[in-house]
């Protein structure tokens, strides 16, 4: 007899198949086929009528995997969710504060679980179906409300530097003070992998021989994103994009008032607000870790500027290295791809107030550049190349004399 459950539909449904199967047995006349036939047909009958299953019937269910990993040792939250438990906690109570809200079978403990774990580790739908005992159509709905729900926090949390306080790490160090007192913080870019249709492809493709998005960020010397623009294509110049930001105001760039700069490489131009260092001289902080001490007084320049920049290298790789699906985008709408970038940027700065002493933020691992500098392709009048220019070579002979 049928299940309850199965009644009428699941009746209709034996009949259909046994009316078919009586099809099938007229055409053979052998006996023998005859007895195969019905053997097969009472096989199939058990499997799809008296013993069905759920597919998802582990014992260990969502919630209490996520309790258990909260309750077990510390190092095992932080190794599956990149945060330890009471961060964790936190989070999950912020987000219930803008709009996150248990569903009718998922608390948003386990919401959080599944949208961490999937840009942490980079697993896709079917392992944290699997992993969480749901539907992947479930995963993917709470992947995105969530998504939703930090990237709508990011609006909070990053946030502009205070640009009439000199930073700790400048004033409390005399390879940095009082030259670089003004500075306010380092801008660049960096090139996150995107997965797109191949009709759309071509300008996402850059020097980097495959698809990638380029990311604008600007961080403060305390390891936090102050301004985040994802989603240009890889070929779009740094340059470029930071003059976008400048010019339209509907980006809300946080410009720094007169007198005020931000370090940047020398992809960028040397202006009013835009500290670069000397071109044509060896730059990059791992270049002279490498090679030799720096000699002369350009270079003498650029290698405290590099060691200041350096920071926003730090946080590019301590990103990258926190969130996994950074380093290879799965195939979701780019627009989600971008969303993705602000959602582990938004992750990133949450991180960083809660638990200041994270052991990421103090990883040896040597940050990595993207690569070489683009060439600058902005037009500045020549009034504020000489502005800053002298700026520069002021910086640079103090620099120098105290030596």
């Amino acid at each position: 007899m049928l299940a309850p459950e199965h009644n009428s539909h699941s009746l209709f449904r034996a009949m259909d198949m046994w009316n078919h199967i009586r099809r099938i047995i007229q055409f053979y006349d052998d006996e023998e086929d005859n007895e195969s036939v019905l053997i097969f047909a009472t096989l199939l009958e058990e499997q799809n009528f008296y013993q069905k299953r759920r597919c998802r019937d582990s014992i260990l269910q969502g919630e209490t995997y996520v309790m258990e990993i909260l309750n077990g040792h510390r190092e095992r939250c932080n190794e599956n969710f990149r945060m330890y438990p009471e961060v964790f906690r936190t989070l999950c109570s912020t987000l219930k504060g803008i709009g996150l809200k248990d569903s009718k079978f998922l608390t948003v403990y386990e919401q959080v679980a599944i949208f961490l774990l999937t840009l942490s580790h980079n697993q896709r739908n079917r392992v944290v179906a699997e992993r969480f005992q749901h539907s992947t159509e479930t995963i993917s709905r709470h992947f995105h409300a969530v998504l939703h729900v930090v990237c709508q926090l990011g609006t909070h949390i990053i946030a502009p530097p205070d640009f009439f306080v000199i930073p700790n790490k400048i004033r409390e160090s005399s390879r940095f003070f009082p030259y670089f007192k003004n500075c306010v913080g380092a801008i660049d870019g960096t090139h996150i992998p995107a997965t797109l249709p191949a009709s759309t492809q071509l300008p996402f493709h850059g020097r980097k021989g495959y698809t990638t998005q380029n990311v604008m960020v600007v961080c403060d010397f305390d390891m936090r994103f102050t301004y985040v623009l994802a989603g240009w294509e890889g070929s779009a110049n740094d340059s470029r994009i930071l003059k976008e930001c400048i010019e339209n105001e509907a980006m809300n760039f946080p410009a720094p008032p007169a007198g005020k700069y931000y370090l940047v490489d020398s992809g960028y131009v040397n202006k009013p607000g835009y500290l670069a260092p000397f071109r044509g001289h060896t730059y990059h902080f791992q270049e002279y870790r490498r090679t030799r001490q720096p000699r002369g007084r350009e270079e003498v320049f650029n290698h405290r500027h590099s060691s200041l920049r350096n920071i926003i290298e730090r946080c590019f790789g301590l990103l990258k290295m926190r969130f996994a699906i950074l380093r290879a985008m799965p195939p979701y709408k780019f627009s989600t791809q971008v969303l993705i970038v602000m959602a582990c940027c938004t992750l990133h700065n949450f991180i960083r107030n809660q638990h200041q002493s994270d052991d990421l933020f103090y990883s040896n691992n040597p940050p990595q550049s993207d690569g070489e500098d683009d060439e600058i392709v902005e037009h500045v009048p020549s009034a504020q190349l000489r502005e800053m220019e002298q700026l520069r070579n002021t910086i640079a002979d103090r620099i120098w004399n105290s030596l």
